[in-house]
């Protein structure tokens, strides 16, 4: 009988038994278990491991041997009688700036190798940061079209008036349809309601004669001969194929409607944002900032050859909230197409800081086009407090005209699209427009139009209330036209998202998502609208999409008087550390907040609300922060240079925070400064700091690092 066999037999019978022949599986190296309580790394952990800073010890490491290589040299040709060789100090520290690292003296290490550009949605600050004030252009280039800004969209007008079905214009009083009707009707009569309160005359039919004199004034003609302040048009060749391509600031803006060839005026910036609404490719838009920026250089600076550039550095201001598509963009324009040698970046509110001399404030930056608010404490904008406003002094004059429209005003004709209208509407409101209700009363007023090829034409009218119910609409915004901000909005630039998640992130802050959950509208019920404001019965436009704020003046003024009994100690300094929040508030505004709603809804609230809402949230409810920084509110930029506005701001911050109303105090920049150049002025002395040496990215950190780079470089969270 035979036994059975194992398993072990049969597969040694079929040859398929397992032998150790002494042969590793594989020839890689096998990496033993790592110990889990005891291990360590130095991967970037030294500061040599990290190139930018590896090249700035190598810098520092040259500029010694440099510096001990030229004291031996002296020192070798040193003979007796002669006076001694100084001492070089060997600057151990990174306290050297961009001119004597690159071996300038004299003049040239004042800053005249370093050229400051401070980009706006209508004007452009450049200068290099030896000159004491910026040279200011317009921030438009005009390109060769079909048809030119006030011609497109059938020749509609700005402001839009609404026509009756035959298409006649309607009166003036219903032309800017009901909503504003009833919005500057209330307006009026709040303003009759407070200056009889303080015992100031009121005409009771000041109204009607400003409206029945405007009705039947004319409209004098003067020939242009006799015109001394005739303005000088661009010319443009009678050969239209010899006619430039483009033209750039002030010239762009002197071109006649009626040019041949015809132009098209390109703002590339607009409410702070990229103008997507005009361009159809981001590389057109792209190309154009670097064409205005790059003409400014030639024609204001006298840097004609490009490959000179190689030898400048450049300081450039970004807003407070920038967004990381166009700092990076920034960026690459600056080393790669322009070629300067070096490039920093610095926050406005931050350069309105070093411009004016102050170590901390509140900088209210009232723009053409865009209104920030951000606290800046000893040399650092508190990022909680930053606050972006989507208005500015370009809504107040086309307000102005709207209201001045409104009550008859003798040129009817007026449209804001035509270049020379423009011009004469920012020279009226300059003009006239004031917040001293001590100017409230029917004066008369006249005005001068010149356009090319037409005699000057001098109009007479009467104004009242609208020179200052116009700037009132800082502190009431909804009677502003808000309802084209967002159109295109992300339509050929998306926003920047994390490189692991996908989630945006974009720049935003406590104080900013406030102001956007106040603004928002409530969902509606089929949670299907195509933006924030949802979208208009029939296609009608409302000229106001964001609903009535509800006052949240009174929820400071709540948690002022509960302050004592709610917070039981102070927050931490930290701004990582959650403040106590306030009665009806929800555990963090920014972490609730969807992050969709930063393009889909307009940040507006009155410039009041914005100020007390962005101290609020800088200061973290501590008293003695609060009075620091409503002691030193300053206010700059062009939209605010209207007559009474300080006093008018104070009154008004004074009435929202009772408590502190001793310590509201209105700071201005110095005298001799002007308020538009004041955060142009503070980039320059930042650029001639010597302690800005660790700021400054070069063109081969840029090419080894790309956007990497300014996690290492930027003086703020990146």
């Amino acid at each position: 009988m035979v036994g059975k066999k194992s398993g072990k037999a049969l597969l040694r019978e079929e040859g398929l038994e397992r032998t150790d022949n002494n042969m590793d599986l594989t020839t890689w190296p096998q990496v033993n278990m790592i110990n889990q309580k005891n291990y360590y790394t130095e991967y970037l952990k030294r500061d040599d491991q990290i190139l930018p800073l590896r090249l700035q010890q190598e810098e520092r490491r040259n500029r010694m041997t440099t510096n001990a290589k030229d004291r031996d040299r002296a020192l070798a040709q040193f003979k007796p009688g002669e006076l001694p060789v100084p001492d070089i100090e060997m600057d151990l520290d990174d306290d050297v700036g961009l001119d004597e690292a690159s071996g300038l003296v004299g003049q040239d290490a004042l800053g005249s190798k370093i050229i400051v550009i401070h980009p706006g949605s209508q004007n452009l600050r450049i200068g290099l940061a030896s000159d004491a004030l910026p040279k200011t252009i317009p921030m438009v280039i005009a390109r060769r079209s079909t048809a030119n800004e006030s011609e497109e969209d059938g020749g509609e007008p700005r402001p839009k008036r609404l026509k009756l079905d035959n298409g006649s214009p309607m009166e003036p009083e219903k032309m800017f349809g009901d909503e504003f009707a009833s919005q500057y009707a209330t307006m009026c009569t709040d303003l009759k309601i407070h200056m009889r309160s303080h015992k100031r005359r009121v005409l009771p039919n000041s109204k009607e004669l400003i409206v029945n004199y405007n009705k039947r004034t004319t409209p004098e003609t003067i020939s242009e001969h006799n015109d001394p302040l005739r303005i000088d048009w661009t010319e443009i060749p009678n050969d239209a194929r010899k006619a430039p391509t483009f033209f750039t600031g002030k010239d762009a803006l002197r071109i006649p409607d009626s040019s041949n060839p015809k132009y098209k005026l390109f703002w590339p910036l607009r409410q702070g944002w990229y103008n997507e609404h005009d361009y159809d490719e981001k590389r057109v838009l792209y190309d154009d900032i670097a064409v205005i920026i790059e003409e400014a250089i030639k024609t204001q600076l006298n840097i004609p050859p490009k490959k000179d550039w190689m030898q400048y550095g450049c300081v450039f201001v970004v807003p407070d909230l920038y967004e990381r598509r166009y700092v990076t963009q920034i960026l690459r324009m600056l080393l790669r197409d322009f070629g300067f040698a070096r490039v920093c970046f610095i926050q406005e509110s931050l350069a309105a800081t070093f411009g004016a001399g102050y170590t901390s404030a509140c900088v209210v930056d009232i723009g053409a086009q865009k209104t920030s608010v951000c606290c800046v404490e000893e040399g650092m904008c508190l990022e909680n407090s930053r606050i972006n406003l989507k208005f500015g002094g370009a809504d107040v004059t086309e307000t102005f005209i709207k209201m001045m429209l409104f009550d008859h005003f003798p040129y009817s004709d007026i449209n804001l699209n035509r270049r020379y209208d423009f011009l004469l509407a920012e020279e009226i409101k300059i003009k006239f427009c004031t917040l001293n209700e001590g100017d409230v009363s029917p004066q008369p007023a006249d005005f001068h139009l010149r356009a090319s090829g037409q005699p000057t034409r001098k109009y007479f009218f009467k104004t009242y209330d609208e020179i200052l119910l116009a700037p009132q609409g800082y502190f009431r915004p909804s009677i502003f036209d808000h309802s084209w901000k967002l159109r295109d909005r992300r339509r050929i630039i998306d926003r920047s998202r994390d490189l692991y998640d996908g989630s945006p992130n974009d720049p935003i802050s406590a104080a900013q998502s406030a102001i956007i959950a106040m603004t928002a509208p409530p969902a509606p019920p089929n949670n299907h609208a195509s933006n924030g404001y949802g979208d208009a019965p029939d296609g009608v436009a409302f000229s106001t999409p964001v609903r009535q704020l509800p006052n949240p003046l009174q929820k400071f003024s709540e948690q002022e008087r509960n302050s004592h009994s709610a917070i039981g100690s102070p927050a931490p300094d930290d701004d990582d550390t959650p403040a106590p929040q306030a009665d009806g508030e929800t555990n963090g505004v920014k972490n609730e907040l969807d992050p969709s709603l930063r393009d889909d809804v307009l940040p507006i609230a009155p410039l009041d609300v914005a100020i007390v809402t962005s101290i609020s949230h800088g200061a973290r409810n501590d008293d003695r922060k609060i009075r620091d920084l409503l002691g030193g509110i300053m206010i700059i930029g062009g939209g605010s240079q209207v007559p009474g506005f300080y006093t008018y701001l104070e009154d008004r911050l004074k009435e929202a925070r009772p408590g502190f109303a001793k310590d509201v105090m209105i700071g201005t920049p110095p005298r001799e400064l002007d308020p538009q150049g004041v955060v142009w002025k503070g980039g320059s002395v930042f650029g001639k700091l010597r302690q800005t040496n660790d700021s400054w990215i070069n063109k081969i950190e840029h090419d080894r690092l790309g956007a990497r780079v300014l996690a290492y470089k930027l003086m703020w969270a990146w």
